[in-house]
């Protein structure tokens, strides 16, 4: 393959309002900020990334404007700076920027994107994925009422995703699970918290969904606290998933070491791109350990590339990677990721992300864009 030839770095926010209210333990979203990368090479190829960094620092410390400026400001000239010849050059390059994973992760999304599409072969082959085809599972919300989230529930299970998980927090947890359980007994069920309960104050809680059969109770405790999350694993005979935990391969490697959990979910974004979610997967892989993919209300270009990365070898789970149509009226994709009635995508066929991306659709709900040119060792950038 030709070596890569960077000439230009793209960022444009959109907004794109969701069909219906989000709700997790941190906060309620209607409407998503998303910052979309182009990356350009000089002989015209495009390669598309998303920074999944949300409009506020309540997931991690990352938000969509901060991501912007380390890009503009950090990614950029290093980018720049540096020979960048292949997709596997770049967390290198990247690698004295400590932190704003999502920022350099959407960068490097899309230079796998563009590595691939030089190539004519598809990101999930690129990536080394060995599955056409990879399994869905759903996240839902907080909702006002175990009712409504019993409807809401029945409505996925009967549009085939193979695994429900239910958002939950302090004092909207266990009557939400039970209802869910005693109705839907033999489902693949999860809980996900979002790191918002205390060992010391919520043990008995975590004694009570123990006795659920849950498939893993994600990130119930502080992001980056594994020493708690390994005491409260040995009291549990439900496996402990992290989330906000697990930024890279070292903290993969300690929580696995320090028995802080038994399940790895794998965010694109909160790891940094490719090339460090390839390492943790295979890391998980030679140990034994299950992981999937997480998801963040990414708009298709997200999706596709999360797709692409639950093709490799240890996805065994059903991860977040659910329809265009359960978030957005009109994605900007085409066609939309839809998941079959089995619960299923089947991984595309194209070359790179394998979607075509509506630029007519991303020039209507852009609110702001800058261009950064990469050259002579410098980046020089236009607004917009």
């Amino acid at each position: 393959m030709n070596k890569l030839n960077l000439e230009r770095l793209e960022l444009c926010e959109i907004e794109m309002p969701l069909r219906a209210p989000f709700e997790t333990s941190f906060g309620s979203v209607s409407k998503r900020r998303i910052l979309i990368i182009r990356v350009i090479d000089r002989d015209g190829a495009i390669g598309y990334g998303e920074c999944t960094a949300p409009e506020e620092p309540f997931y991690n410390h990352e938000t969509i404007d901060t991501a912007w400026s380390i890009i503009s400001s950090f990614v950029a000239p290093l980018l720049a700076r540096n020979s960048i010849e292949a997709a596997t050059d770049v967390s290198d390059v990247l690698a004295p920027i400590k932190g704003n994973r999502m920022a350099v992760g959407g960068v490097e999304a899309a230079i796998w994107d563009l590595e691939a599409k030089r190539g004519n072969t598809s990101l999930w082959q690129h990536l080394d994925g060995n599955r056409e085809q990879i399994n869905c599972g759903v996240s839902i919300g907080l909702q006002k009422t175990p009712e409504i989230l019993l409807e809401k529930v029945t409505h996925e299970v009967q549009s085939g995703y193979q695994r429900i998980k239910l958002k939950i927090k302090p004092g909207q947890d266990i009557e939400l699970v039970k209802t869910i359980r005693s109705n839907f007994p033999d489902i693949l069920l999860s809980v996900d918290a979002n790191s918002a309960y205390r060992l010391d104050r919520d043990i008995n809680v975590f004694e009570q969904l123990d006795e659920f059969g849950l498939l893993m109770i994600e990130q119930p405790l502080a992001a980056g606290d594994l020493v708690d999350h390994a005491k409260l694993q040995k009291l549990l005979k439900t496996s402990l998933c992290l989330d906000e935990s697990i930024t890279s391969l070292r903290e993969a490697q300690h929580a696995l070491e320090l028995g802080s959990c038994r399940i790895i979910n794998i965010k694109l974004g909160r790891v940094g791109g490719h090339s460090e979610a390839k390492a943790i997967q295979g890391f998980a892989a030679k140990n034994g350990v299950p992981i999937w993919c997480g998801g963040m209300l990414e708009s298709g270009i997200g999706r596709a590339h999360n797709i692409a990365m639950s093709t490799l070898p240890g996805f065994t789970l059903p991860g977040d990677v659910s329809a265009s149509a359960r978030y957005w009226e009109e994605d900007i994709i085409e066609p939309p990721v839809t998941v079959s009635s089995e619960g299923t995508i089947n991984a595309p066929k194209g070359p790179g992300i394998g979607y075509a991306v509506n630029e007519t659709k991303i020039e209507e709900l852009t609110v702001r864009k800058e261009t950064i040119r990469l050259y002579l060792g410098a980046a020089s950038s236009e607004s917009g």
